[in-house]
């Protein structure tokens, strides 16, 4: 069965099922509607927040509608904001309106649109820390708004997973507290065998996104996720799920992870040292991270591998091709293999825009057809593992966009798929018994358990 691999995530197939409502969500949220809930203002003949807008009074039924229903059901959802009654804000005459923060909107585009006191909102920005609260909105958040004839009563918005700030009105003045909501952590495992891909295979055992994604980082030194995985690989998986008041909220971190991939097993588990890092670790303490990437970009192919004797669709001859050509679109984020020095940055015959980073010990590694160079990239600079330090083109020889990537030792041209990567600093010897003692209950719930059922749901 051929892969199929999910654009912008190395390895992660997504089928249509998956990707299509997903970006109806995704087109929706672009659109910015801005859904107003429990008794908007339309339903008291104030402004609505938008003319687009779905107003639903306090107290009526909206109409059947899938589209309104699964938007104001995403709303709700999104930022799980505490019950109101509606009734009580209705005996008060105030109106209640729900908005998702759209792209570039601030408290001040919001407050003119809904044509909300602005004097309210700078004392509401002058309260004691709350302008860094307020000053920087994410795109796709809830806030929740009461307002009487414009006159703000009350303000609510979730500024983490487990605080909610709290704005009301008392005695003609505005004052603000931050409530408390502890997550619950569950522990859970789950196993799967890979068909397609590993994104559909952790969907299908149960599990989400974010712990297919870390899946990915933690074995990405050892595994390619876009070459290497094949139907028949295996994992399984124990992470933390998180709750708020008995909703699930989002996976947590990998605790402890074994993967298969052809035929070779790869065991990494979470370890939280004494000092408070956490790091990934083999059950003997080797790390799990390794002082380069294998790819330094996300992408959808490779176009070109190391080949010795490859015919240049260029040259019409035969040249050997030194590197390894990951095609991606043009402007996609070239990140740095490994620490190191930038010893070149700029335009280099058929590499066209170019970068070469010295990493010492006589490792160099070369980004060539660049569309154009990240902000600080320059020769001298320091740059460390994982930074962006230019964007995918197809300056130079090149037919297509994508990055040319080499890998060279001591002058020799080393194969980036294949080389073998230097390790990082393996676990400190004085934390040898506190590793075992925290680490063997977590790799214990990776072993199978008895019966027939093999995931946890």
């Amino acid at each position: 069965m051929p892969l199929k691999f999910r654009a912008g995530f190395p390895g992660f197939g997504l089928s249509p099922a998956r990707w299509l409502p997903l970006a109806a969500l995704v087109t929706l949220s672009a659109i910015g509607y801005y859904w107003l809930l429990e008794g908007g203002p339309a339903s008291r003949g104030a402004p609505a927040a938008h003319a687009d807008a779905h107003p639903t009074a306090a107290g009526t039924p909206a109409p059947a509608s899938s589209e309104s229903g699964n938007a104001t059901a995403h709303a709700a959802s999104a930022a799980s904001l505490p019950a109101r009654p509606a009734a009580n804000r209705a005996a008060f005459g105030a109106s209640a309106i729900d908005i998702i923060v759209r792209s570039h909107d601030t408290l001040d585009s919001i407050f003119r649109h809904l044509k909300l006191d602005l004097a309210d909102l700078a004392s509401l920005r002058s309260l004691p820390g709350l302008k860094a609260r307020l000053d920087k909105l994410r795109p796709g958040e809830l806030l929740h708004l009461v307002h009487r004839d414009g006159s703000l009563l009350g303000f609510e918005r979730r500024i983490s997973d487990t605080q909610t700030l709290k704005v009301v009105r008392e005695n003609d003045e505005l004052h603000a507290k931050v409530l408390e909501t502890p997550l619950e952590t569950r522990v859970r495992t789950v196993r799967a065998v890979i068909d397609s891909s590993l994104f559909e295979a952790v969907e299908h055992a149960g599990a989400h996104d974010q712990t297919a994604i870390a899946l990915a980082d933690i074995f990405g030194w050892d595994i390619d996720f876009v070459l290497d995985i094949q139907p028949g690989d295996s994992f399984v998986v124990s992470y933390d799920e998180l709750y708020r008041n008995g909703t699930y909220v989002k996976d947590g971190p990998v605790l402890a992870a074994s993967f298969i991939n052809q035929g070779k097993e790869f065991v990494a588990v979470r370890y939280v040292d004494p000092d408070g890092g956490a790091h990934y670790y083999t059950p003997d303490g080797r790390s799990m991270h390794k002082a380069f990437l294998r790819a330094p970009v996300e992408f959808t192919r490779v176009s070109s591998k190391f080949n010795p004797a490859r015919f240049h669709p260029i040259l019409n001859r035969i040249r050997a091709h030194k590197g390894v050509d990951y095609a991606a679109p043009i402007g996609t984020p070239v990140r740095a293999a490994g620490d190191g020095t930038i010893r070149f940055a700029g335009r280099k015959g058929g590499y066209g825009n170019l970068v070469e980073i010295d990493h010492s010990r006589g490792i160099v590694t070369v980004y060539g057809h660049l569309s154009r160079f990240a902000k600080g990239t320059r020769v001298g600079a320091h740059v460390t593992q994982g930074t962006v330090i230019a964007y995918v083109g197809m300056t130079g020889l090149a037919t297509g966009p994508h990055l040319h990537y080499e890998y060279r030792v001591n002058g020799v041209f080393k194969n980036p798929q294949t080389v073998e990567l230097p390790g990082a600093a393996p676990l400190d010897a004085r934390w040898h018994d506190d590793f075992i003692a925290k680490t063997t209950p977590l790799l214990g719930a990776l072993v199978a358990p008895l019966g027939p059922s093999l995931v946890t749901r």
